[in-house]
Order: C-alpha cells, then sequence, then structure tokens
C-alpha cells in the first residue's frame, strides 16, 4: 500500500511501502528519522544530532554556536572564501578573534602551541607544504614563560626556517 501508514503501537509513520523509510517517537521527548533502513538523524528538545555518514546540505545554514570534539573538514569547490570569521561588534576591542589553545594536562617546555601550514600540489599530484607558521612554549615556567615563533618556506624541495622569533631577539 503506498502512501503514508501510522503505527500507533511503535509511535511511528512509514513513508513508504517497505517501511524502511519513517519518523518515530518511541522515546520520551525524542524523534528518530530514519531513512532507507538507517537512522540517519535524531531530535530532542534542543539538540539535533546527524548520525555519522549523514550529510546536512543547505544553501544557507545558521547555528548560534558549533562545537566540534572531532577533526573537522569544510570543502569548497571553487575559490570563494571556504571560512570567514565575521565581527559586527562596533567597539574598539579586538574581532573577530581566532584562538589556537593548546590545553594541556602536562605542558612542558617545547611544546608546540599551534602550526598553520599552507600546502598545495606538485606536478607530481602529490601534497607538499609550501610555508607554515608554528608557535612553540620554550619555557612554561610559572612567572618567565617564554614563546617562540617560526616562519618556514619550502625552498628546493626542503622546508627552511626563514625567521625565527624569541621574546629576546629575532
Amino acid at each position: 500500500m503506498a502512501g503514508v501508514q501510522i503505527d500507533g503501537v511503535n509511535n511511528k509513520i512509514d513513508f513508504d511501502d517497505d517501511q524502511d523509510t519513517s519518523i518515530s517517537a518511541n522515546t520520551d521527548d525524542t524523534l528518530v528519522f530514519e531513512i532507507a533502513g538507517a537512522t540517519d538523524f535524531t531530535m530532542t528538545a534542543n539538540t539535533f544530532t546527524a548520525a555519522s555518514g549523514s550529510t546536512i546540505a543547505a544553501q544557507a545554514l545558521t547555528a548560534t554556536s558549533i562545537d566540534a570534539t572531532a577533526a573537522s573538514t569544510i570543502t569548497t569547490a571553487d575559490n570563494l572564501d571556504t571560512l570567514s570569521l565575521i565581527s559586527t561588534d562596533a567597539d574598539a576591542n579586538s574581532g573577530p578573534n581566532l584562538r589556537l589553545y593548546r590545553n594541556s594536562s602536562s605542558p612542558a617546555n617545547d611544546d608546540v602551541t599551534g602550526v598553520l601550514q599552507f600546502e598545495g600540489r606538485n606536478n607530481n599530484s602529490q601534497d607538499f607544504i609550501s610555508s607554515e607558521i608554528k608557535s612553540v612554549t620554550s619555557d612554561v615556567t610559572d612567572g618567565s614563560e617564554d614563546g617562540y615563533l617560526s616562519l618556514s618556506v619550502m625552498n628546493n624541495g626542503s622546508l627552511d626556517l626563514f625567521l625565527g622569533i624569541t621574546g629576546a631577539e629575532t
């Protein structure tokens, strides 16, 4: 039978004949979206969760905040800005801000606190780092902390240090 089927026993609405595309609410205050037999999305009062492997495609998606607790990738197929940080605040304070924060439970001298790598491909379809900015904590002793910032550039096949900055010298 084609069309919508309501299953009151399982609190479920089926949208196709083989009953593998549905919305169900068999747990209090939770909606489960199943498509082609796989649970793709779950919605509760305050959370919309996409299952691993599911995709949310949108022309414009607005969120009040995004918390990613795993590695994330943003991809575009053209030369648009891939990521924009925009502050509309009108005061004299800094903004927008990008923070690279290493929150180690056991900080040590020479910990790398952040790296920006500019990477591309060579004419043999191999990835290479064309330049790199790196930040290091050279001393983590309370009251006498020191940092080091370096700029490296690819030169004849090797990533060479071109500029190193410490508190005392360049």
